[in-house]
């Protein structure tokens, strides 16, 4: 009986997890469509006499564009830094706001094409194995022209930042895993992610 409780503990936690990203993307989603769509176009419905199909989407776009443009500059980056720090005061914001902030990271990693494959490397000592991700090779003349792996090794919580360390290919090991498979990994510490390695 412990073992199915376990089980469905286990399971369910995973569900919950695997589901945050779906639920803040449709909060976030009608969140704007109530507030554009159904205020604004109505003022706009109202004032010029009909409806113009398509431009409650439209306007979204606008909105995400000049957001963009706002977190991209100097004075947007403060702003958010300030929001930030409001939002470790409040406990479930906080919670969810870092989430929200680690999907967004993640979003925002190098160009995923740039990303060859996922390995796994010993780092910080040996027989300590890590997900790494091989963006090239690079040639080391000194070596009988012998090829380096160039791997980027994420670090949690964000996955956005980490370093990149030159391995000979035989210091890793190739788990199988997909590139999605393995980021699910890292950014919900394991929880999710393959539980075998080929």
């Amino acid at each position: 009986m412990k073992k199915v409780f376990k089980h469905l503990r286990v399971y369910i936690l995973r569900g919950v997890i695997a589901s945050i990203p779906f639920v803040l993307t449709f909060v976030i989603v009608r969140f704007l469509y109530l507030t554009i769509d159904q205020r604004i176009m109505g003022l706009i419905d109202e004032t010029i006499g009909f409806k113009i199909p398509g431009l409650g989407i439209l306007i979204l776009f606008i909105v995400f564009y000049f957001l963009g443009l706002i977190v991209s500059n100097v004075v947007g980056r403060k702003l958010l830094s300030m929001v930030e720090m409001l939002t470790r005061y409040i406990p479930f914001v906080k919670t969810t706001y870092q989430v929200g902030k680690q999907l967004s990271n993640t979003l925002s990693l190098p160009d995923r094409e740039s990303l060859k494959r996922a390995v796994l490397v010993e780092y910080l000592k040996p027989g300590m194995w890590t997900i790494g991700f091989v963006t090239g090779t690079v040639v080391n003349k000194n070596d009988e022209n012998e090829k380096y792996l160039k791997v980027f090794v994420p670090m949690p919580p964000n996955p956005a930042s980490g370093v990149m360390i030159l391995v000979k290919e035989s210091q890793t090991r190739d788990p199988g895993w997909s590139i999605e498979e393995s980021f699910r990994s890292i950014i919900s510490a394991g929880i999710i992610g393959p539980d075998e390695i080929d």
